[in-house]
């Protein structure tokens, strides 16, 4: 399980495990992760936990949260990265022991592959020429059926990607991005980023993961894709 490492001109002030749904962050004393200090918006990011993935927010904050020096307003967390919050700096780091395998994002107009292996094959991400992005997520599970999702319009229609992690995020970083988290039941399928909801089958998901099955028709970001389970 990740954790944030809080410190202030390179002195640790406080370490906290991401165990929630949400933490909050800022000056206010009803925050999950209280830093009272002017440069700090009362309320200034929320971190969101989706799967095993951590993603965290701004909440359009005064002086803005910073990632590896990037202004950034919504992204996912990856091992070593550094969280700027005025002079604080926050680190997030994934725990020894855990099984982790760091998330990679191709660029978008990456081609994805013709077909994947049904096997676990090492960490890979993929892009597609809709621009948009898939991400593998964390080390696997249990065995159990292979599944894959298959897009089925656009210039990437008919490319299959096999997922063979825990937490595959697919969609468009800042307009649409979506899970699919692999559990002891099968796959399920949330919302993670944008104002616009993703559909299963036609339906919007809302607030609680829709569980797929072989055959469902997803769209998210304009791109249809299928979940195909043997």
């Amino acid at each position: 399980m990740g954790k944030l490492v809080v410190s202030l001109d390179g002195v640790v002030i406080k370490e906290v495990q991401i165990t929630k749904d949400k933490t909050s962050l800022g000056r206010r004393p009803y925050n999950d992760i209280v830093i009272d200090n002017l440069a700090v918006s009362g309320e200034h990011a929320v971190l969101q936990l989706v799967g095993t993935d951590v993603f965290i927010e701004d909440l359009n904050s005064t002086n803005g949260t910073y990632i590896n020096g990037k202004a950034v307003k919504k992204q996912l967390l990856s091992h070593n990265d550094t969280v700027e919050i005025g002079k604080y700096k926050i680190k997030y780091l994934v725990d020894e022991g855990s099984d982790y395998e760091k998330t990679m994002i191709m660029r978008p107009g990456t081609p994805l592959p013709t077909s994947m292996p049904a096997a676990p094959a090492p960490s890979s991400g993929f892009g597609h020429t809709l621009g948009g992005t898939l991400g593998t997520g964390f080390g696997g599970l249990a065995p159990q059926a292979p599944a894959s999702i298959k897009v089925l319009n656009g210039a990437a229609a008919g490319r299959e990607v096999a997922l063979t992690k825990v937490v595959t995020t697919v969609g468009k970083p800042g307009v649409q991005v979506a899970s699919i988290t692999k559990r002891p039941g099968g796959y399920v399928f949330a919302h993670v980023e944008g104002s616009a909801r993703p559909t299963v089958n036609g339906q919007a998901v809302e607030a609680e993961p829709v569980h797929l099955k072989s055959g469902d028709v997803i769209e998210l970001a304009g791109t249809q894709m299928q979940f195909v389970q043997a």
